[in-house]
């Protein structure tokens, strides 16, 4: 088990994944606390506290003196397999395991904001923008909009877009080793552009998550803009909570 994430954590999205890959049919009895206590090597109390919060969140049902079970709301099983959750690692690499259908590539003049964060020199006027509409299943996830230097987004082709993500294209592809990013992640709302794109209302709540990718020259490569569907994603910070001399902080624990 991750040694980030609360164990309880742990053991109620094992118990999850299991329902969703139908190792429990709907409406099947699960173990009892004590089989599961042994199975994760845990306490009883444990084990209860992952059963509460899937009871909470309708995944189970616990049924006084016969037990707990699965629930019988096929949609809701259906609705969580579409979910991503974890730390911002996660949500990183999560982009594996999209499908991009949908992909536009401009030379366009780059934004005034958009040249300062990518600290493009006075001569650079121009940027390469990547639109992509990513799916899981068929259901659109993520819209994705990259902005790239001309000397970078020109080596790139739509086709290439298509087959895997463009990380994995700078990265294997073009040689280039990022070293560090500087990440924001915000709630927002879905704009008209954006709910096009993703199938949902405008002004429907958003995860909206901007990084810049930096080289180890500390030069800025690439800017993305990401807008994930809010009912589809949750990140989990850890804080711990740290005594120092002039009293205690919290701070996120990073390993």
């Amino acid at each position: 088990m991750s040694s980030l994430l609360p164990v309880y954590y742990q053991i109620k999205q094992s118990i999850k994944n299991w329902i969703v890959n139908r190792e429990f049919e709907l409406g099947e009895k699960i173990p009892s606390e004590n089989e599961l206590a042994d199975k994760f090597s845990v306490s009883r109390l444990t084990v209860r506290q992952a059963i509460s919060q899937l009871t909470q969140e309708g995944f189970l049902i616990s049924k006084r003196g016969e037990g707990t079970f699965v629930t019988r709301d096929e949609n809701l099983i259906k609705g969580y397999s579409l979910e991503f959750t974890g730390f911002m690692d996660d949500l990183f690499y999560q982009v594996s395991k999209f499908r991009t259908k949908s992909v536009r590539m401009t030379k366009m003049i780059v934004p005034k904001l958009i040249k300062e964060k990518l600290e493009l020199g006075g001569e650079s006027d121009e940027v390469i923008q990547i639109k992509r509409v990513r799916f899981l299943d068929d259901k659109a996830c993520a819209y994705t909009v990259n902005y790239l230097p001309v000397e970078i987004g020109m080596r790139i082709t739509e086709k290439d877009l298509y087959k895997k993500p463009l990380l994995q294209i700078m990265e294997q592809d073009l040689g280039i080793r990022f070293l560090e990013a500087f990440q924001t992640i915000e709630a927002s709302f879905a704009d008209q552009e954006v709910s096009e794109k993703l199938g949902i209302a405008s002004g429907a709540p958003i995860l909206f998550v901007e990084r810049i990718m930096y080289t180890k020259q500390r030069k800025p490569i690439e800017l993305v803009q990401s807008s994930y569907r809010g009912d589809l994603y949750k990140y989990i910070v850890r804080l711990r909570n740290v005594k120092r001399k002039t009293g205690s902080v919290w701070i996120h624990q990073a390993e």
